[in-house]
């Protein structure tokens, strides 16, 4: 297993997931009415916050916002205590925000750097579902409203001929640390709309009928005209903004040749381990700090 699976954000959920409850909503309901049961609030994508950080819902409360709330799904169960989330989005922000009891309305990746790796984990969780249920109001096929089961991790399609099982839909990404010949250096990027200086690692989208190693070599030829070899799993990330799985590689260049396509990547050039010293000390990050690319990344740089 490579280096990169070693606790990243948004990954190691303490969640008991508890796949066969879904089946059974009137269980689901009884999970519902306990006590103890938790419900987190999300408003379009958002954490609903207070001064402690995202609001845990339970018993009078959680009920108020369910019977507002577009959707309510159930997450799993935290040892014997179930987790809902509830989706306000049919408020205004004002609206949600009172009825949860909270103060404003933040986005995850906000509050990755103030909560622990698993609760990180189960607010992306959260907003994941149920930005597809706002997504996913219709079957593909026919047209016909899909309505919501399976304790929301599936929509059925209510059309009399189709009936189609839609289920939340994943997006898997491939990203890269691309090494010169004989480890010289790392291949960073400067993309589309990114700031002058703002280089990160190269990823793409992975496409029908494609594995994720062919997803590596076509997008690293693709964008940087690099052909690559070597190619070795380091781990993976969930990152559901809004649906994706970020998939990461290591990949040696046949050669330090580049040619960016000018489209996706504006420039693209070789970084020696000296000068990602030199970035990191003058106080630049290196991708995204809850993010993977910042994990292949920080362990190439400490290899050197």
């Amino acid at each position: 297993m490579g280096t990169a699976e070693r606790v990243l954000a948004y990954g190691g959920g303490w969640l008991d997931r508890a796949g066969p409850l879904r089946t059974d909503p009137t269980r689901l309901g009884e999970l519902f009415a306990e006590p103890t049961t938790v419900l987190l609030a999300m408003w379009r994508d958002r954490c609903l916050v207070d001064g402690d950080g995202p609001v845990r819902l339970s018993a009078e409360r959680a009920a108020l916002v369910r019977s507002a709330a577009g959707e309510t799904v159930f997450l799993g169960l935290d040892a014997e205590v179930a987790v809902f989330a509830a989706d306000l989005s049919d408020l205004p922000e004002r609206s949600a925000l009172e009825l949860a009891g909270a103060v404003r309305s933040v986005d995850v990746r906000a509050l990755v750097g103030r909560l622990e790796p698993g609760h990180a984990a189960v607010q992306a969780y959260a907003r994941g579902l149920l930005h597809w249920h706002r997504q996913q109001r219709f079957c593909g096929t026919c047209g016909a409203a899909a309505v919501t089961g399976g304790g929301g991790h599936l929509r059925t399609c209510t059309g009399a001929e189709c009936g189609r099982l839609l289920f939340p839909r994943i997006e898997p990404a491939i990203i890269v640390l691309v090494e010169a010949p004989g480890q010289s250096g790392c291949l960073l990027a400067r993309h589309a709309g990114a700031a002058e200086d703002a280089y990160s690692t190269l990823a793409g989208f992975v496409e029908v009928g494609e594995s994720l190693e062919d997803a590596v070599r076509r997008e690293m030829a693709e964008e940087a005209g690099v052909t690559v070899t070597d190619v070795t799993y380091q781990g993976s990330q969930a990152w559901p903004f809004p649906a994706g799985l970020m998939v990461g590689f290591r990949a040696t260049a046949t050669s330090d040749e580049v040619r960016v396509d000018g489209e996706e990547l504006l420039e693209a050039r070789w970084f020696t381990r000296a000068e990602l010293r030199d970035r990191v000390a003058s106080g630049r990050s290196l991708g995204r700090v809850d993010a993977i690319d910042h994990r292949l990344l920080t362990d190439w740089l400490a290899e050197g």
